[in-house]
């Protein structure tokens, strides 16, 4: 049987559901992922297009292009956020936090230079982001 999970915004008024598994979960310390989450570090659950259907509330989706990379997400009601498209990856990231049924099981820190929140936690800690995703895989020190 194949794991579903559902989510939704702030106010309930834009739900998703996801099925499967993601393809990684982790943390982003990037500039923009703090800035936008309005936190120290944003927790990520990367997931196939094919595997994250939008079920209720499309007409309250906005969206936020920053760079060509990222098309974020939220409700135009209540401000939410609910996910992030990364087209140039063929990935689309999920809040850990919107889908609360999902164990969050992070593996990696990305773009860890730029974190402002130090976690020791053993997991591998990316420069950027892994070499396979365009990045420079280049571990830095916890």
């Amino acid at each position: 049987m194949t794991a579903k999970h559902t989510g939704s915004c702030f106010c309930g008024a834009v739900e998703l559901e996801v099925t499967g598994a993601p393809e990684a979960m982790g943390y982003c310390h990037c500039s923009s992922c703090r800035s936008w989450s309005a936190g120290p570090v944003n927790a990520f659950t990367l997931w196939k297009p094919s595997s994250v259907k939008l079920t209720r509330g499309a007409e309250f989706v906005g969206h936020f292009r920053k760079t060509e990379a990222s098309d974020r997400q939220f409700c135009k009601q209540c401000g939410g956020h609910v996910m992030t498209s990364h087209p140039t990856l063929g990935l689309i990231d999920v809040y850990a936090a919107t889908i609360p049924t999902l164990a969050f099981v992070p593996a990696v820190h990305v773009n860890y230079a730029e974190s402002v929140l130090p976690m020791k936690d053993g997991l591998p800690k990316l420069r950027d982001f892994p070499a396979e995703l365009g990045g420079s895989g280049q571990s830095v020190p916890e």
